[in-house]
């Protein structure tokens, strides 16, 4: 318990300085009755953090103990930020939805009539998005975070295989490329459309690939295709490895660019979109240039799992939301703000059933190991793939069955719990504020599951995580 309240309480100090970004746009906006609840929270976080200093700072944190951290910083932000989300008129639970919409980076919403919403209320959901995309925790180990062993233990569950946040160093290149992305996009969307604060809320959410909008129907909202695309942009450059940045602009930026991921998403983006632009031409009755424009916007929002739409999800057929939801599970890269199973996981998979298939003709002696770039897969590579998969779908399989039973539609309602796992955000209208309380907490479980890859959230769940002694290093 000491190591967590130790960690815990770096991470409260993080989340402090983070929340004067609402208090001051509070401040500036004139909401001073959601700015004291902001207060409030920064308080009990200081109060927590200076209890937690007197503590030691560990030699070491297991394994264990770095997914428990990890688990309950998108646990209990998104429980903190409730109250000052009641400010803006919502009832605890759609709050705690919302809240844990936005640390996610899902944009699922259960609230409408946005434009009578306050501006702070708007902007925390937003700013919530692109600290929850990169990681509190990875904000910590980059800023405040000394121990490099526990620093890479913490920041490791977040990243998967190839997030370059292992250290310190490479926490703050994170950091630094994010910032970069952010500030640029802010700066290209305000020129484009001419509307700053629009550009703040909207590639705030993009970056993260969250997707929440200062609109009731989203993107659909902007006429501009310009607009549109460079917000939808900047969710694709979200979904790529973040680590993949500092390497293409790198001396060995050759190797960079013939990464698997980089490859892989362009070209599932390309087949989603031709999927989606038959049906929106031949089903839907568009024209060719307004089907071929909303079905490339849809293939990058949902394989981004960015969330934003510029259509009625509703009203497409189900072989259009089949192949949203194949784009969905798949997702984005690994060690990006992206959700999903990972383009690298499932290339993984793709790349066993072809070793499957190759040793059918081989002969019986004949050794033949899967590869991926030219090197070996190591066995506990495979089985951690394996197994993220075969968690996602059980996720997703008993979620859905939840929602058959209370009766809604087998299609919409798989669109959904695959759309709140993956982190995406887009919705058949299912979501909303009349949504039974009970799904409302499925689809949040959802969420955090997604977010955290399943694990570390079994961890927390797990009994003997909290039982038992805790092993010192000699």
């Amino acid at each position: 318990m000491p190591v967590l309240a130790k960690y815990m309480g770096l991470l409260a100090l993080m989340l402090a300085l983070l929340t004067f970004a609402p208090l001051g746009v509070a401040v500036i906006v004139q909401d001073f009755h959601i700015a004291w609840r902001y207060l409030v929270v920064i308080a009990a976080l200081l109060i927590f953090w200076g209890a937690s200093r007197s503590i030691a700072e560990p030699w070491h944190i297991q394994t264990n103990e770095a997914l428990t951290v990890v688990a309950l910083a998108f646990v209990l932000s998104p429980l903190l930020m409730t109250f000052p989300f009641m400010g803006s008129g919502l009832s605890f639970y759609d709050a705690l939805f919302e809240a844990i919409s936005a640390i996610t980076t899902t944009g699922l919403s259960v609230t409408t009539d946005l434009a009578d919403k306050p501006q702070t209320f708007l902007f925390a959901r937003s700013w919530m998005q692109w600290y929850g995309g990169l990681g509190i925790v990875v904000l910590s180990v980059a800023l405040l975070m000394g121990s490099q062993i526990a620093s890479r233990s913490l920041s490791e569950p977040l990243g998967g295989e190839t997030l370059a946040t292992t250290t310190r160093t490479h926490a703050r290149q994170t950091l630094m490329i994010y910032s970069v992305l952010t500030l640029t996009g802010i700066l290209v969307v305000w020129l484009i459309s001419g509307n700053g604060v629009m550009a703040l809320n909207h590639v705030l959410s993009a970056v993260s690939t969250g997707g929440f909008s200062s609109f009731d129907n989203s993107l659909a909202a902007i006429d501009n295709w310009y607009t549109r695309f460079t917000i939808i942009g900047l969710g694709l450059c979200g979904a790529l490895p973040l680590s993949l940045y500092a390497v293409v602009f790198s001396k060995n930026w050759r190797a960079g660019i013939r990464d698997r991921e980089l490859l892989a998403l362009p070209v599932a983006i390309l087949l989603v979109t031709l999927l989606l632009f038959l049906s929106l031409h031949f089903y839907s009755g568009m024209n060719p240039q307004d089907a071929a424009g909303h079905a490339l916007f849809l293939a990058m929002s949902s394989q981004s799992t960015t969330g934003f739409t510029t259509v009625d999800i509703n009203l497409l057929d189900d072989s259009a939301k089949m192949s949203m939801i194949f784009s969905m599970l798949i997702g984005g890269g690994v060690g990006s703000t992206a959700g999903g199973i990972k383009l690298l996981r499932v290339l993984i998979l793709l790349r066993l059933i072809q070793v499957v298939l190759q040793r059918t003709t081989m002969p019986s002696q004949a050794v033949h190991y899967p590869k991926l770039d030219g090197k070996v897969l190591e066995d506990t590579v495979i089985q951690r793939a394996l197994i993220l998969i075969l968690l996602f779908i059980g996720v997703v399989a008993i979620s859905w069955f939840v929602f058959l039973m209370h009766g809604y539609p087998p299609m919409n309602a798989l669109f959904e719990v695959v759309s709140a796992t993956a982190t995406v955000g887009l919705s058949t209208g299912i979501t909303a504020a009349d949504l039974p309380v009970l799904l409302k907490l499925v689809l949040c479980l959802d969420m955090l599951f997604g977010r955290l890859e399943i694990v570390a959230l079994l961890v927390v769940l797990y009994p003997a995580n909290w039982v038992g002694k805790r092993k010192e290093l000699s």
